[in-house]
């Protein structure tokens, strides 16, 4: 199984981190590189948000996004 990528940043709302999920999808498709299979929202010990990703590296394996 792959690591979990962080997205870097933490963010107050879960908004905003959903927001950065839509960024990070978006920008994944604008440049043709390898998809994330999964993109979670997470929250931190500190309270915050943010966004970690695990990248597809071989084959063709569904996407899902995932929301806690």
């Amino acid at each position: 199984m792959n690591e979990w990528v962080y997205f870097a940043g933490l963010y107050d709302s879960k908004f905003e981190a959903y927001c950065a999920v839509m960024w990070v999808e978006a920008d994944e498709r604008i440049r043709r590189t390898a998809q994330p299979t999964e993109v979670e929202v997470y929250r931190s010990r500190n309270g915050k948000y943010g966004v970690r990703f695990r990248s597809q590296t071989t084959g063709a394996a569904s996407r899902s996004l995932v929301r806690h």
